[in-house]
């Protein structure tokens, strides 16, 4: 069961670094761990992605056994899945995970998919040590998802062999999250912007500055991602709430990301940079808690 109380609504960051875990003396206070992201609203428990967050993730639930989460991957990239196999509580049993995501035409089902394709291959430890319960279930973009009285609305990505964003609203209250994510080049994406409407906390892919993007010498265009600049676009015009900047490259540092803060309150005040441990109140965007360690 999820710690908060039952009328919580809380976003808590594992993970926010992308591409590839970036540990060291120069990554310290925004993290280094690749995408993960938990949201608990009242008593349940929604996981987003399997970077290598979710290994940290994994070691605080260890405290909160037996251990009940939904887990939703955007996409199936390394940087997403890497945390995956070894994340503790997937390996002992009491503990349940029901698992979301989408899967290729060629593929049977989301389970043949996700064991046999995403983890098998990549994973150096035995996926038949897996004691937990795990369920899967295969989303697509533009599905609707209902879990009690949680609803999450799903939409494709502008990015290499696809991903997918969702829209997660609970009482009233909404997060997207959309990551991996290449803005276009004359327009805002319709269905990124139709899924961060009105939204409490927009969670995106803020990779590169503006200037990476367009960097003559060595441009980002293509290799989808988007820029803080777009994601303060996004959310200007779709009236959010709060902006997180999110998914940070791996070379930038804790100095770079404070300097490029500045940028960002600049243009948009109510934003916020994403770093490991990181808790947002949902209900009242505007306050950051403070972070809980593992």
């Amino acid at each position: 069961m999820a710690n908060s109380h039952s009328s919580d609504f809380v976003v808590q960051f594992w993970g926010v670094r992308g591409s590839v875990p970036s540990p060291g003396k120069d990554t310290v206070r925004y993290g280094g761990n690749t995408s993960c992201m938990e949201m608990r609203l009242g008593d349940k428990r929604l996981i987003f992605d399997g970077g290598t967050g979710l290994q940290r993730l994994g070691q605080h639930l260890l405290k909160e056994m037996p251990v009940t989460a939904d887990i939703f991957f955007t996409h199936y990239h390394w940087d997403h899945i890497q945390g995956f196999p070894f994340f503790t509580p997937a390996f002992i049993q009491g503990n349940s995970f029901h698992i979301h995501g989408a899967v290729p035409p060629d593929a049977e089902s989301m389970k043949q998919h996700f064991i046999e394709r995403v983890l098998h291959p990549n994973s150096p430890v035995p996926i038949s040590g897996m004691q937990a319960d795990l369920k899967f279930s295969e989303v697509m973009p533009g599905d609707v998802i209902t879990l009690d009285d949680i609803t999450l609305e799903t939409g494709h990505l502008n990015h290499p062999n696809n991903a997918m964003g969702y829209r997660v609203t609970w009482r009233g209250h909404t997060v997207f999250y959309c990551t991996d994510t290449e803005h276009y080049p004359d327009r805002i994406d319709e269905s990124v912007l139709h899924l961060a409407r009105d939204a409490d906390l927009f969670i995106y892919d803020a990779m590169y500055t503006d200037e990476e993007y367009h960097n003559p010498k060595s441009p980002k265009i293509g290799w989808g991602h988007s820029t803080w600049q777009e994601g303060a676009r996004i959310a200007k015009e779709a009236g959010v709430k709060r902006f997180v900047v999110f998914h940070h490259e791996p070379t930038h540092s804790d100095e770079f990301l404070d300097r490029m803060a500045e940028e960002v309150y600049a243009v948009c005040p109510t934003a916020v940079l994403a770093y490991e441990g990181m808790i947002l109140d949902v209900t009242e965007p505007s306050r950051l808690m403070e972070a809980v360690k593992s």
